[in-house]
């Protein structure tokens, strides 16, 4: 009888976007590994310079792929290249820092286990524990939601998360472009377009500050602006 060949389908892809990230990476690693789910895990290294890259060559192995870009693209692409390799059931985006908990994984799979969705957003602004820094960038973060959601028609709080899980076959139906930081708005407009059951969760939220590692800027922020209008207007 010829053994199955094929790789085993876990039940949760997390794609994780690396870039110069040495200080914490080992920390998430292990902060990931130690959630009782049954997962692979997707490590996308954007061409760090800190050595990183050498961490993480060490790292691949039973449920850990790693991938090295030959050049800084942006976090989107690293996201692009992770989601052509999954193969769970459901994808999760996780941050290479410590900002966001790990064992939060549980409550983002509920409305997935009741059947109910097809996309879930984990909010950091619904009650969760969170760190208390940047006004202007909450500010800033609820001006581009509110305006993301006049053109979407949704009623999310936090379009700017990092959490983000879909079902794999939801990701198989839309068409990514953004390489860089304007991947938020990009697929929350997709999804929104696909009438895709979205729903939204609160997570725990423990920000860095710029001396921290801190990386998305004002400049960022601009940007954003015309990404939520592109992909809500302009493209399909």
């Amino acid at each position: 009888m010829l053994k199955d060949t094929q790789p085993r389908s876990p039940k949760l892809s997390i794609v994780i976007p690396v870039y110069n990230e040495r200080a914490t990476l080992q920390e998430i690693l292990a902060r990931v590994q130690a959630v009782d789910i049954d997962k692979e895990i997707l490590l996308v290294d954007d061409f760090s310079t800190d050595g990183t890259r050498e961490i993480l060559k060490t790292l691949e192995q039973g449920n850990v792929r790693v991938f090295l870009h030959d050049r800084n693209l942006g976090k989107g692409a690293a996201l692009h290249t992770g989601f052509r390799h999954v193969r769970g059931e459901f994808v999760l985006i996780q941050d290479a820092d410590l900002e966001y908990d790990p064992q939060d994984y549980f409550q983002l799979l509920e409305p997935f286990e009741k059947g109910v969705a097809d996309v879930v957003f984990g909010s950091r602004f619904q009650g969760g524990t969170h760190r208390v820094l940047f006004f202007w960038h909450f500010v800033g973060n609820t001006f581009l939601t509110l305006l993301s959601n006049m053109f979407s028609n949704l009623n999310l709080s936090d379009v700017w998360t990092c959490y983000k899980v879909f079902r794999r076959e939801v990701l198989e139906q839309i068409t990514l472009q953004e390489k860089r930081f304007g991947f938020e708005p990009e697929v929350t407009a997709k999804v929104a377009k696909k009438n895709f059951r979205i729903y939204e969760v609160p997570i725990s939220y423990y920000g860095r500050t710029y001396a921290e590692g801190k990386k998305i800027t004002w400049r960022d922020g601009v940007a954003a602006l015309w990404y939520v209008v592109k992909y809500n207007v302009f493209a399909s």
